[in-house]
C-alpha cells in the first residue's frame, strides 16, 4: 500500500525541518587566509588614520553593551563609558577607548573640548602611578595612546587660520565632564641664550620638500616650531636670525591622572621643551623620550627667510660689508657653553641654504648635536676674496669676544671652519701666517714704499698681510679651488664678470693702485680686476702665492675633493674645479668623493667624512687658549 499524498507532504516538511535544525547547529566560526598588509592594516586600524574605531575599542564597547548606542548617540555612549570606567577602577582598556572615542568626536565636530579630553585620557594609559597598569610598550594600543596624546594636544594648542599658531596660555579649559586647570611652566619658555620663545607653529601636518632625508624623533609632546623674542640689546658679535626656528615640543603632564580623571576639577601644567636642550624627561617613573619634527622646522626657517633669494644677487650686486658689523654671522642655535663652534662658509653664487643638507644629517647624531653648534657665514661673493676673508676674520675675532672668549669657554678657542668652493679660499686665509708673500707675489716694492692713499694701505694690509686666528683649531676644504677655476677662464663666466658691480670702496682702491703704484705691479694693469671670479683663475699671482702658503703649524687641516669622472685622479674635476687644483700638500687627510659634482655638501659621502673629522676633533685635547684679541 502506498503512502498518501498528505503523509509525503509531511514527510518532506519534517526533512526540512531537520535540514534547517542542522544548519543552525552548524559551526559558527570561520577562518579565512588574507594577505599580511591587510592583516597588519586590520590590527592597526584606529581613528587616527581610517574613520573606523580600533578593535581594541570596539570590544571594550561591546562588553559594555554600548556600541550600537554610541553609533546612534556618541555623547551618551562615553559618558556611559566614563561612569564604566570610573567604576573599574579606571583601567586602561576603558581608558584607552575614552581616548580613542573623544579623539574620533572631537575631530569630527572639531570639538576642542573633546580633543582636551582624549589627551588627557591617552596620558593616563601611558603614565600611570602603578606601572603594571598599563599595556604594554610593544602593543600597538601603547603607540597609540602616544600617538592620541600628540595628536590631539596639537589640535588644541593649534589656533585658527591657515598657520594655526599655536597658543600656550595658563588658564581654565572646558571638559566634556569638567573643568581643566593649566599652568604654563614659564621658565621653560626661556632659550639657553635667555631669548624668549614665541610663535609656535604646529610641524605635525607641515609637509616637508627640498630635504634629501626628513627626520622626526619619536616620542611624547606635540612638535611644534618656535620662534624666539627680538633681542633688545644692540647685535654684537654671533646673531640669531629674526625669522629663526627652533625644534621644540610641548607636554602636558598630570599629577597621578587616573585619579584626577575620576573627578571633575583637574590640574596639569604645560611646558615647552627644545631638541638643543632635553631630548627625554622625566613622567613618574619613566624615562620619556620627547617627540620632535627637526627637519619641518628647518624647512620652515628656510622658507620664511628666504635663504636663497640672495645666491645670485650675492654675487652680481656687492655691498663690501663693513667688518664692524656682524650681520654676516649667525647661528642656528643661542650659544650654549661647552659646545664648539662649526663655522660654514658657502661657495660662489651661494647661500648657507646650500648647507642645510649637511645640517640636517649632522644634528641628527646625538654626539654631535650635544658638542657641537652650527654657524653660518654669508658674505657678497662677487667681492674680492681677500676683502671677504678679512670680513669673515673680522667677523669671528667679534664673535668670540662677544661671547666671552676662550677662557671663558674652551669650546670657543676649538673653532672647526669648513669652507665650500671660494669659501675653502676665505677659510685658508684665516688659517696661514702670510708675511709679506701674497703682497711681493703683486707688487715688486714693499707696500710702505708705495705711494697710496692711508685708506688703501690700511685695507690692503688688513686683507694681504695676515695671521691665523688663534681660535681656530681645524679647517676643511670641500671642492676648493686653491690653483683656480678652469671655469673662471672660460668665456660664458668672463662676460659674467664683467656684470659683477664692485663696491664703492674696492672701485676706489683700485683706482688708488692703478693711479698711484701701477708701475711697481708684477701684473698687467689692462686686465686687472679685483672681484673674485678674476681672483680664482689660474695664473693670478695672489692666488698662487697662498696656495704655496702651508697652513700654520697647530691648525688641523682636511681635504674633501670630489670627481666626477673615472680615471687618473690628476685628470678629474667636479665639473667646475679640477682635481689637482683642489689638491694641496700638508694636509692630515684628503678623501675623493666619487662620482659627485662640485655642489657635493648634501653627498652622505661628504657629510660621513665631516662626521669623521669633527668626532676627531671632539676626540682631541683641548688646546690653551688664550682670550680672543684683535683680528690679525
Amino acid at each position: 500500500m502506498y503512502p498518501s499524498t498528505v503523509s509525503i507532504l509531511r514527510r518532506i516538511g519534517l526533512l526540512f525541518g531537520l535540514i534547517l535544525l542542522l544548519s543552525a547547529c552548524g559551526a559558527p566560526v570561520e577562518v579565512t587566509r588574507v594577505d599580511l598588509r591587510t592583516a597588519y592594516q586590520e590590527i592597526n586600524r584606529t581613528a587616527l588614520s581610517s574613520d573606523q574605531l580600533s578593535e581594541a575599542t570596539r570590544t571594550v564597547l561591546r562588553r559594555a553593551a554600548l556600541l550600537d548606542s554610541f553609533d546612534a548617540n556618541p555623547a551618551a555612549a562615553i559618558d556611559a563609558l566614563r561612569a564604566q570606567a570610573i567604576a573599574n577602577g579606571m583601567q586602561w582598556r576603558d581608558l584607552y577607548a575614552l581616548a580613542e572615542l573623544n579623539y574620533e568626536e572631537g575631530r569630527r565636530a572639531k570639538s576642542k573640548i573633546m580633543l582636551l579630553a582624549s589627551a588627557l585620557y591617552a596620558y593616563a594609559v601611558l603614565f600611570p602611578v602603578a606601572p603594571a597598569d598599563r599595556p604594554s610598550p610593544y602593543s600597538p594600543q601603547f603607540m597609540h595612546a602616544n600617538d592620541f596624546y600628540n595628536l590631539a594636544l596639537t589640535l588644541v594648542l593649534s589656533g585658527e587660520g591657515a598657520e594655526g599658531t599655536a597658543t600656550l596660555p595658563s588658564g581654565r579649559y572646558e571638559l566634556p565632564f569638567g573643568w581643566l586647570n593649566v599652568t604654563v611652566d614659564e621658565a621653560s619658555l626661556q632659550t639657553a641664550g635667555g631669548r624668549r620663545m614665541q610663535s609656535f607653529v604646529p610641524t605635525m601636518n607641515l609637509e616637508v620638500k627640498g630635504f634629501r632625508n626628513d627626520y622626526r624623533s619619536d616620542g611624547i609632546g606635540a612638535p611644534l616650531a618656535a620662534g624666539l623674542a627680538p633681542d633688545p640689546r644692540p647685535p654684537t658679535g654671533l646673531i640669531l636670525p629674526p625669522h629663526l626656528r627652533v625644534p621644540t615640543t610641548a607636554v602636558l603632564q598630570m599629577a597621578d591622572p587616573r585619579r584626577q580623571l575620576a573627578g571633575t576639577e583637574l590640574h596639569a601644567q604645560l611646558a615647552v621643551y627644545s631638541i638643543y636642550d632635553t631630548s627625554s624627561i622625566r613622567i613618574g617613573a619613566y624615562d620619556v623620550p620627547l617627540e620632535y619634527d627637526q627637519t619641518a622646522v628647518r624647512a620652515l626657517f628656510t622658507s620664511e627667510g628666504k635663504i636663497w633669494d640672495t645666491e645670485l644677487s650675492g654675487l652680481l650686486n656687492n655691498q663690501l660689508g663693513d667688518p664692524a658689523k656682524t650681520d654676516h654671522l649667525f647661528a642656528l642655535e643661542p650659544h650654549r657653553q661647552g659646545r664648539i663652534p662649526v663655522v660654514l662658509v658657502h661657495g660662489t653664487a651661494s647661500s648657507p641654504f646650500r648647507w642645510a643638507d649637511m645640517i640636517n644629517d649632522l644634528l641628527e647624531d646625538k654626539d654631535i648635536r650635544e658638542h657641537f653648534e652650527f654657524w653660518l657665514f654669508s658674505y657678497h661673493t662677487g667681492n674680492p676674496i681677500s676683502l671677504s676673508a678679512n670680513i669673515l676674520r673680522t667677523t669671528l675675532t667679534q664673535a668670540v669676544q662677544s661671547l666671552g672668549g676662550g677662557r671663558a669657554d674652551p669650546a670657543l678657542g676649538r673653532m672647526v671652519v669648513i669652507g665650500h668652493s671660494q669659501g675653502g679660499l676665505l677659510t685658508k686665509l684665516i688659517a696661514i701666517d702670510s708675511g709679506n708673500r701674497i703682497w711681493d707675489a703683486v707688487s715688486s716694492r714693499p707696500l710702505d714704499d708705495v705711494a697710496l692713499k692711508p685708506e688703501t694701505k690700511a685695507l690692503l694690509r688688513e686683507s694681504l698681510f695676515v695671521q691665523p686666528l688663534p681660535f681656530v683649531e681645524t679647517v676643511v676644504f670641500i671642492a676648493t679651488p686653491h690653483g683656480g677655476s678652469y671655469h673662471a677662464t672660460l668665456t660664458i663666466v668672463g662676460l659674467f664678470q664683467k656684470l659683477v658691480t664692485l663696491p664703492l670702496k674696492v672701485a676706489a682702491v683700485t683706482a688708488d693702485v692703478l693711479t698711484n703704484a701701477a708701475d711697481a705691479l708684477r701684473m698687467d694693469k689692462d686686465r686687472l680686476r679685483l672681484n673674485s671670479i678674476a681672483g680664482m683663475s689660474p695664473g693670478n699671482p695672489a692666488f698662487e702665492a697662498v696656495r704655496a702658503i702651508p697652513v700654520a703649524p697647530g691648525i688641523h687641516a682636511h681635504s674633501i675633493i670630489p670627481t666626477l669622472q673615472d680615471g687618473p685622479l690628476e685628470e678629474r674635476n667636479d665639473g667646475v674645479v679640477e682635481y689637482k687644483s683642489a689638491h694641496i700638500d700638508g694636509v692630515e687627510s684628503e678623501v675623493v668623493i666619487e662620482h659627485s659634482g662640485h655642489s657635493t655638501q648634501a653627498n652622505p659621502l661628504t657629510v660621513r667624512e665631516v662626521r669623521r673629522i669633527l668626532m676627531e676633533e671632539l676626540a682631541r685635547p683641548a688646546r690653551a687658549q688664550p682670550a680672543a684679541g684683535p683680528a690679525g
